[in-house]
């Protein structure tokens, strides 16, 4: 939800409630813990105000005068306060019609419709693969395409893509190393991403229209770069790729929605909405409290007065809908975080801008006293309509999100009664709303980078025997260098990673026996077609989720390694060597270490 509020608090109070409700304030200010908002309010519970057309709509002797009465205890005793509902149809900018009002009216005092079984949430999510033309690329595509998932692939030559990669290949046109080229729309719908674009590097001398000189590697010629820097694409350009998907793929952390995070409180502009708007008298509100959330920092209070009076017997508090709809999609539910107080509560999501239509809804419970995490993963909300539950709705659209709203209710769904319910006064305290992802969590962005990375400034190290690419790392643009780089940008993001370092590369078949490690060591070889086998299962493993490690084979240079096509090599279970990598390994532990003089 963008259409976001925060409060900047600068004046001391002895107050630290604050009313939001209806707020103007500047996005995302900063809250402190020991200044105030100049709207506090003395009263524990203020009358909730609401916003027309940029104006405060509150009682008032003075302009100077905040209204200070609170939400009367005896509220079932009194009658239905048309005001307020003609209020709260203009908060939310979506009043229905006469006629939909009455036959609203009519169908609640209807009989409730038979409950049916709930439908399940169905699941999507494109591969992208970057430098899709490239020799691991290619590979890449073609196993996915083997495999059935749906691709897309991101390159800069539309031709030479589609004579390589096929007339059907779904293509972004774009260059990482230009941020204007990687609109947002064009990764809609993409869930992961292998990275296997890279710097060109290639003979001085040129090559064979074959590229044989190239697949023997740089070991067998006098290399140079080809093309943009190493600084431009494996810097600048994995910068600009992150944050081209970092919004579809998702983070690790998920996303707030609203909450405290970073010394930063993101708000929503938040309206009550309750049984007024059906003849009751129940009555809500939604207050920041700076100093009452689990560690004395702020929370948001979900607060009221709940009357089955006029046959009413709900509250409610519901965002205004956003400018545009927030995707979600990246993600497989919210998370709240609230101090209980035993009672069972529902959260609704709405993808529709219409005032009266179907909330994706779930009941959750709490317990009393405590703050408590309330997982409502999205394959759990069920279609609801004025608390009946629809067995036909659509499908909830995580990518539609345009309101949220908390409830506390008599009702539950199809004329079944909420078992925690009593009337008068409640309290529920919300510190925060964010998105998750399940768990086991898997990798959302694989890597292919290369072996060597922390080599060229390590010390004590003896160039004489590393690689090539080690030894010649400035003359090549200090290529190693802007790798490293590169992967600390993918440490750094948030999105669930795996950073593959493959030794020397060649063109010899997949198949052989492999040596995985941590720590940037290993010399040797490995086929481009094992690394992309290598990179597709890392996409489905959770032993490999924020791993970096290199992989080479068991095959010396000076064999060739060759397979029988009537007797291929059995395809390898990659967990076997996923499960043994750790942690917070990556060989830049030893660049920190200054060498010891003897």
């Amino acid at each position: 939800m963008e259409c976001c509020y925060a409060t900047k608090l600068s004046s001391p109070c002895s107050s630290s409630i604050l009313n939001l409700q209806g707020s103007s304030s500047p996005v995302c200010n900063k809250l402190s813990e020991t200044s105030v908002h100049s709207r506090l309010l003395s009263s524990p519970l203020p009358k909730p105000f609401l916003q027309l057309n940029d104006r405060l709509l509150y009682r008032k002797k003075s302009a100077r005068k905040t209204y200070r009465g609170a939400i009367l205890a005896e509220a079932g005793k009194q009658g239905w306060d048309f005001g307020r509902f003609v209020k709260t149809l203009y908060f939310f900018n979506g009043p229905p019609s006469p006629a939909k009002f009455f036959e609203f009216l009519i169908e609640k005092l209807s009989g409730p419709s038979p409950s049916e079984p709930k439908k399940s949430m169905a699941s999507s999510g494109i591969v992208l693969v970057v430098g899709a033309t490239g020799g691991v690329g290619r590979r890449v595509v073609d196993i996915l395409r083997k495999k059935g998932l749906p691709i897309r692939v991101l390159v800069r030559n539309e031709e030479k893509a589609r004579k390589i990669l096929g007339p059907d290949i779904d293509l972004i046109i774009g260059d990482i190393t230009k941020e204007s080229t990687l609109l947002p729309e064009y990764f809609k719908g993409v869930r992961k991403v292998i990275n296997a674009a890279s710097v060109i590097i290639g003979p001085k001398e040129g090559d064979t229209p074959e590229r044989a000189k190239y697949s023997q590697g740089i070991k067998f010629f006098e290399p140079e770069i080809k093309g943009d820097s190493p600084e431009m694409v494996e810097f600048v350009g994995m910068r600009n790729l992150i944050n081209a998907v970092k919004g579809s793929v998702g983070l690790r952390n998920g996303v707030l929605l609203f909450g405290c995070e970073d010394n930063g409180f993101r708000d929503l502009a938040w309206g009550a909405l309750d049984d007024v708007v059906m003849g009751g008298v129940s009555e809500s509100t939604f207050l920041i409290d700076t100093t009452g959330g689990e560690n004395g920092g702020p929370t948001g209070v979900f607060k009221g007065i709940v009357s089955t009076t006029n046959n009413g017997g709900f509250t409610s508090i519901r965002t205004k809908n956003s400018s545009a709809p927030e995707d979600l999609s990246a993600y497989d539910g919210l998370e709240l975080r609230l101090k209980g107080d035993g009672r069972r509560y529902k959260f609704i999501v709405r993808t529709s801008r219409d005032w009266d239509t179907v909330g994706y809804t779930a009941s959750f419970d709490t317990a009393e006293g405590q703050w408590q995490s309330i997982r409502l993963p999205f394959s759990s909300l069920i279609p609801v309509f004025r608390a009946r539950t629809v067995p036909d709705g659509p499908p909830f659209d995580p990518s539609s999100i345009v309101s949220l709203q908390l409830m506390f209710s008599k009702f539950e769904y199809d004329g079944k009664l909420n078992p925690t319910f009593l009337e008068g006064p409640f309290q529920l305290p919300v510190s925060s709303i964010r998105t998750f992802i399940k768990d086991p969590v898997t990798p959302r962005f694989v890597h292919v980078s290369s072996a060597g990375v922390t080599r060229p400034d390590r010390p004590g190290l003896d160039l004489s025997k590393q690689p090539p690419a080690v030894r010649l790392n400035k003359e090549l643009g200090f290529i190693l260098t802007f790798k490293l780089k590169g992967e600390d940008l993918i440490r750094e993001s948030g999105i669930p990673y795996a950073i593959v370092r493959p030794c020397a590369l060649t063109e010899e078949p997949a198949g052989a026996d492999l040596i995985f490690d941590q720590g940037d060591n290993i010399t040797g070889k490995i086929s481009r077609e094992e690394v992309a086998r290598i990179c597709i299962a890392a996409l489905e493993s959770p032993y490999v989720c924020d791993k970096t490690f290199e992989v080479t084979s068991v095959i010396p240079f000076s064999e060739p390694f060759t397979v029988d096509p009537e007797n291929p090599p059995p395809e390898k279970d990659y967990n076997i060597y996923f499960k043994n990598l750790k942690d917070g390994i990556t060989g830049k532990e030893l660049l920190e270490q200054s060498p010891v003089l003897v």
